[in-house]
């Protein structure tokens, strides 16, 4: 008979991925240990070892669970309706919300590198390809010649955004003179009208 999952079985499960990508984030992936997962989620290695079965499967799970939710913030924040500038602005302040508190998540998703299989690199990169593409369909309505003639610069220009916003981690301080709603309106300014828009 298969084994029942316990009624708190995401709880549990959401409280080890934030555990687990601390110490990824300060330890490193290489030198990271689930014994030092476990020691820090305050679990047994056998129950980590129960709810992921090897370090790898983790580092996986931290992105994917991370990525995931912020797809699925994206697809509820999306309003075709709204005229395209607030439309952009409003799936910038999505993903500067989802961050907000996930600089770990943030930290493990950028520096996984060779800890991840090609498949699960794969399906990584089918969650960032949804997300990448829904900010460059935005950017391409506000912005058409990006998509007609200069076709090729669709891309940059997008990747030139989440630039900005994965880097936010780096630099920013809730407590500091920029809120997140000031620098959703400033990365939307600059990718769409360069310095010369902010003010």
């Amino acid at each position: 008979m298969a084994r029942t999952r316990a009624s708190d079985f995401e709880t549990k499960r959401h409280g080890l991925l934030l555990d687990a990508a601390r110490v990824f984030a300060t330890q490193g992936m290489d030198k990271a240990s689930m014994s030092q997962i476990a020691a820090a989620a305050g679990v047994s290695k056998s129950l980590l070892y129960h709810y992921y079965p090897s370090k790898d499967a983790l580092i996986y799970a931290v992105i994917a669970t991370h990525l995931e939710a912020l797809d699925t913030a994206l697809v509820r924040a999306d309003d075709p309706d709204l005229p395209p500038r607030q439309r952009l602005r409003a799936l910038v302040m999505t993903v500067l919300d989802a961050y907000r508190g996930a600089d770990d998540q943030h930290k493990v998703q950028l520096n996984a590198g060779t800890a991840l299989t090609d498949a699960q690199q794969a399906a990584l990169t089918a969650i960032e390809r949804r997300i990448v593409r829904r900010f460059a369909d935005c950017i391409g309505t506000i912005r058409p010649a990006l998509g007609a003639d200069s076709r090729h610069l669709l891309m940059p220009v997008t990747m030139s955004l989440f630039g900005m916003l994965n880097w936010v981690y780096m630099w920013f301080r809730d407590d500091g003179p920029v809120s997140r709603e000031d620098y959703a309106d400033l990365a939307t300014a600059l990718i769409l009208d360069g310095v010369g828009g902010v003010g």
